[in-house]
């Protein structure tokens, strides 16, 4: 199983000496893989609809391509992952070529995991559709992918126009997209169209989440061999609950696991570096 620490942007407040800092103590702890959340936009909660989701305008984010390509400069052997990348609010082209240079000069570290959001405001500020996030997700996965291998594309659907285009360079490979989420639809795509799942929540939540996934897997007649699953423990947890869940979902048929050090009251770089440190430890 590949063991993975999800980057404390909460505490972390947009320093970006913590970003280089915790960068590098990932992979020097022997962590497989560096998982970042996304968020373009903050914005306050007091608005109809309200919003519900767990971040408002006093959260703070890195774009992950910058801060990823970044990274992939001072760091060797980290794998950098999109924990998810709200996928319909950006521009399905601009993205293929995003992720094509970040997997060309990370040295094919780059997986991308993909989700369609909570934040309503963030999608009317980047000028796309809320209301259709989801089938637009369901048509900008396959395009990628071809983008991402095919010399020139030709593509006409309902919310992309191509004509005889391309991105060059192109990846070296087809960039895994891992899917993201909490409801039927993401299960339905992430069997569909997914390389893995990320999921999040209890082990009781996570074994239900894998079912559902699974058995549309079935029913699209793709492998569940090879296919990935990665559980990020949200749970604010003892090392030992740490160490048991990711025991249980390893027994599970679970690839990756990644843990958290935010929300655990952490004031400093060296508090989340050393916590990592002990959870590593105790995981090896």
């Amino acid at each position: 199983m590949k063991i993975g620490v999800v980057y404390p942007q909460n505490e972390l407040k947009g320093d970006p000496e913590a970003v280089r800092r915790i960068g590098i103590a990932v992979e020097e702890l022997g962590y497989d893989y560096l998982l970042a959340f996304d968020h373009v936009a903050g914005a306050t909660h007091d608005r109809k609809p309200e919003l519900t989701g767990p971040y408002t305008d006093q959260d703070a984010f890195h774009d992950q391509f910058v801060m990823f390509g970044y990274l992939a400069g001072i760091t060797q052997r980290i794998e950098l992952v999109s924990g998810v990348l709200i996928l319909p609010q950006r521009q399905t082209v601009l993205v293929a070529r995003q992720s094509a240079d970040l997997d060309l000069l990370s040295g094919e570290r780059y997986r991308l995991g993909v989700g369609v959001g909570w934040n309503y405001v963030e999608y009317e500020a980047l000028g796309q559709d809320f209301h259709t996030r989801g089938r637009r997700a369901d048509e900008q996965i396959p395009l990628l992918r071809r983008l991402w291998t095919e010399p020139l594309v030709t593509f006409a659907g309902e919310f992309d126009r191509i004509d005889r285009a391309n991105i060059n360079p192109r990846p070296k490979r087809c960039i895994p997209i891992w899917i993201g989420g909490f409801t039927e639809p993401a299960f339905r795509r992430g069997g569909r169209l997914g390389d893995g799942f990320i999921f999040g929540g209890t082990i009781e939540q996570v074994r239900e989440a894998w079912a559902r996934v699974r058995h549309h897997l079935e029913a699209a007649e793709r492998p569940i061999e090879g296919f990935g699953r990665e559980l990020i423990i949200f749970e604010n947890q003892s090392l030992d609950k740490m160490v048991e869940t990711k025991n249980q979902w390893e027994a599970m048929g679970g690839t990756h696991v990644a843990v958290l050090s935010m929300h655990l009251g952490f004031d400093s770089i060296d508090a989340h570096i050393d916590y990592l440190a002990e959870v590593r430890h105790r995981m090896t």
